[in-house]
């Protein structure tokens, strides 16, 4: 284990904590994962990217981390409220599949995109739809204790009761009675006592195609319990970190408290995490608001609001260039700099693979060693990864004076140096060189462009000006910025 002490912003307290977990040298780590009945859009990369880069942390101070990230495939109902159909059922419906069907399809183009931007697979990934025993369960016990309610086959939590012993609102920071009358006068009177409690288990119509049997007749569970069921199942009665998007807040980690208060007497999680939005025009990005990009038309080009095309790395970059907590607005601008930023740093680090170190040289390895503690004291700072970048973009302008014999750095700082930034840049904020970039192809291209700067050098001793010029404007027009210095001629990509 490091000495590194980790902080994160916890939503719980409002307020960033230390984090301690519940058994040393472990950690339990719950993320709520997709509703599979659309393609993946950014607003899911966002938490995924976010979460996988806290994983990627833990794991490298030395933690056992089981990361439980789960698919939603029953029982989430248009608006996210109690009252429509399932999202699931209802794609079914519009394309004649079997809801299992669109829910595997959509799975599985979740997970290639998840793939393409390099986000590391949870350690379980549990259904919703496979886990309905725990969630019967669930149900039950709270019944049980007296937190909720039978009415027409349907079982729905009495928020006003619970909040009678335990507050509810303690997440949202909502005062229920607000809460509440506001509700009666949008919603008016249906079978639940008040509008703000919520379902734990919905009657099946005759007509809902996802249907299980229960005590209290054929029926689905409310979206809410699948979270408070499978976390429990997977990480036990208490674990460390809940996190999602901050949409989430309410109603649903909310009401995975009460669930979990209601079944056990008290919290299942020490710490709630919520990354904050991608907004277009600033409005949040999503399915149920029809404004959404999904990933795949990110990868193609193929949008009206999409200028070109953009790769998974710059989208990852794009995403990682603001702090989990504030807002991201989308734009062709905004990512056209990623892009720029994103090439700078690979750039930078094909780059150190070409220099040379010196014995004596001004750089030695007390720099990788202050540039890997810079990191991650921002890394530690509740994710901070724009100042990780921004430090990752420090060490290229010195490499770069390097390259241009500006500077020179000794053998052993040069591969201290390549160590950290591949730690950061690559393990740990999970970039990766694109597709047409390989090792090997980038080597090759170097020595080729060496290669020619050794012909312009022969023909510049020969006094040939005329070859010497011309290997150098067309290098320069082929996007190669080619320096003269005292010590021979240095070159540059420039994107």
């Amino acid at each position: 284990m490091t000495e590194h002490k980790l902080f994160i912003h916890n939503t719980l307290t409002r307020k960033k904590e230390e984090f301690k977990p519940l058994h040393p040298g472990r950690v339990g780590m719950y993320v709520c994962g997709p509703t599979v009945y659309g393609d993946p859009h950014l607003g899911h990369a966002r938490p995924a990217i976010t979460f996988d880069l806290l994983f990627r942390l833990l794991k490298n101070e030395g933690y056992k981390v089981r990361y439980v990230r789960n698919i939603t495939d029953v029982g989430h109902l248009e608006h996210d409220a109690d009252e429509g159909e399932d999202k699931i059922a209802k794609k079914a419906k519009l394309e004649q599949l079997e809801p299992m069907e669109v829910a595997q399809h959509y799975s599985n183009r979740f997970h290639k995109a998840m793939d393409d931007l390099n986000v590391l697979p949870p350690s379980i990934e549990p259904q919703a739809s496979g886990h309905i025993i725990e969630q019967e369960a669930l149900v039950q016990k709270i019944l049980d204790n007296g937190y909720a309610y039978e009415r027409n086959g349907s079982i729905y939590f009495d928020v006003e009761k619970y909040n009678t012993k335990y507050r509810y609102g303690i997440l949202s920071g909502r005062n229920l009675e607000d809460t509440i009358n506001a509700s009666r006068t949008l919603d008016g009177v249906d079978e639940k006592r008040n509008q703000v409690d919520f379902a734990l288990w919905k009657k099946a119509r005759p007509e809902h195609i996802m249907r299980w049997p229960s005590p209290w007749g054929n029926g689905f569970p409310g979206w809410h319990c699948e979270c408070t069921a499978m976390g429990r199942k997977y990480l036990g009665d208490h674990f460390d970190i809940h996190g999602g998007g901050m949409d989430l807040v309410f109603p649903h980690h909310e009401c995975e408290i009460a669930q979990a208060v209601a079944a056990e007497g008290e919290q299942m999680v020490r710490y709630w995490m919520h990354n904050n939005m991608i907004t277009i025009n600033g409005q949040k990005m999503g399915k149920s608001l029809g404004n959404f990009i999904t990933l795949e038309q990110f990868f193609t080009g193929d949008h009206p609001k999409l200028d070109q095309p953009y790769s998974p790395m710059t989208i990852r970059f794009f995403i990682l260039q603001a702090h989990y907590r504030s807002t991201v607005d989308f734009s062709n601008e905004a990512l056209q700099a990623s892009r720029k930023g994103l090439d700078r740093l690979m750039e930078g680090f094909a780059t150190l693979g070409r220099l040379a170190g010196i014995d004596g040289g001004e750089i030695t390895e007390s720099y990788a060693e202050g540039l890997s503690e810079r990191c991650y004291a921002a890394l530690n700072d509740d994710l901070n990864s724009p100042i990780v970048i921004s430090h990752l973009f420090d060490a290229c302008r010195l490499i770069n004076q390097v390259a241009d014999k500006q500077t020179t750095i000794t053998p052993d700082g040069l591969e201290a140096l390549k160590r950290v930034f591949s730690l950061f840049a690559f393990d740990l904020l999970g970039l990766k060189p694109e597709a047409d970039g390989n090792e090997q192809r980038e080597e090759s291209f170097g020595k080729a462009v060496d290669l020619l700067l050794d012909v312009r050098q022969q023909a510049k001793a020969a006094k040939d000006w005329a070859t010497s010029d011309k290997i150098r404007d067309d290098l320069a027009a082929l996007g190669f910025a080619v320096k003269d210095t005292k010590d021979g001629a240095t070159w540059k990509l420039e994107k």
